[in-house]
């Protein structure tokens, strides 16, 4: 992983923990609030959208305009099953399970199927993530504890599938970082229309409690992860993926700070081991 990837992904995950920490406050908002910040997320990136289509000239083929959907669609039952975690459990339960699992699956598939290989160093530092991960998910309250680690596993798993799937589409397909995440987004915007359609008022009620939260992840959540596909075009997944998990630790630190979890030892042992994971895997 190169200096420069690295810093992408630090970064991503700052804005990553934050917009979790948002989403997180209007977990009542269900799909609705899935909907304001996309819709919001189309309008505000529209501009640098335009910016890059016009200036880079990207071929936009049936296989680019395919993947674009895909991820669109993939990221809709992303946010849509974050959302409900959330509303099931406490960030610092839902958040470490979907992390964590993610990139385990995503560095175990990228060996398998790109033919990836990662130093010994590198993938000691990806467990060391993983087992703060799940350290950190262990700790504290929680509330439907069983119902809300099925929905954390369940996000895991969609995440190390559109990391793969994304990887793709900015590496192998060379579809700008802006243009799949914004591509992305209109996707989404448009499977939840017809929801938000017929749940008019509800849309209204979230918007009237939550519209700064629909503004903050609707700015945090495409800068985030457009870092992490820059970083994705010029570094292997099997590093990226296991990387972006430093921001377990901000989220700890921020669940602490603002939503006033506990801060167990257990917990800050778990953030420890996750910044000598990602301490590996800039080594490696």
């Amino acid at each position: 992983m190169t200096g420069v990837s690295l810093l992408l992904v630090l970064v991503a995950a700052f804005f990553h923990a934050t917009w979790n920490v948002l989403a997180k406050r209007a977990d009542a908002g269900g799909a609705e609030f899935v909907w304001l910040f996309g819709v919001l997320s189309v309008a505000i990136y529209l501009p640098v959208a335009v910016v890059v289509l016009l200036v880079s000239h990207p071929v936009l083929g049936a296989a680019q305009i395919g993947f674009i959907a895909g991820s669109g669609t993939i990221h809709t039952c992303y946010y849509t099953f974050l959302q409900r975690g959330y509303k099931e459990g406490d960030l610092s339960l839902v958040y470490p399970l979907a992390r964590g699992t993610g990139p385990m699956l995503a560095t175990a598939a990228a060996v398998l199927f790109f033919g990836e290989h990662p130093t010994r160093l590198a993938l000691a530092g990806a467990a060391c993530v993983c087992v703060g991960v799940f350290m950190i998910g262990s700790a504290g309250r929680h509330g439907r504890v069983g119902t809300a680690i099925v929905f954390g596993l369940v996000t895991g798993s969609i995440i190390a599938t559109y990391t793969l799937w994304d990887k793709h589409a900015v590496s192998s397909l060379a579809i700008p970082a802006v243009l799949l995440d914004w591509g992305a987004n209109v996707v989404r915007s448009a499977w939840l229309t017809p929801f938000a359609s017929r749940r008019r008022s509800n849309v209204r009620e979230v918007w009237r409690r939550h519209r700064r939260e629909a503004i903050g992840v609707a700015i945090l959540s495409p800068l985030a992860y457009i870092l992490v596909l820059v970083a994705l075009a010029h570094s292997e997944v099997s590093y990226i993926a296991p990387a972006r998990e430093v921001s377990i630790l901000i989220g700890t630190v921020l669940g602490i700070r603002v939503l006033k979890e506990e801060a167990l030892g257990v917990r800050i042992a778990g953030a420890v081991a996750i910044v000598a994971g990602v301490v590996c895997l800039a080594l490696g």
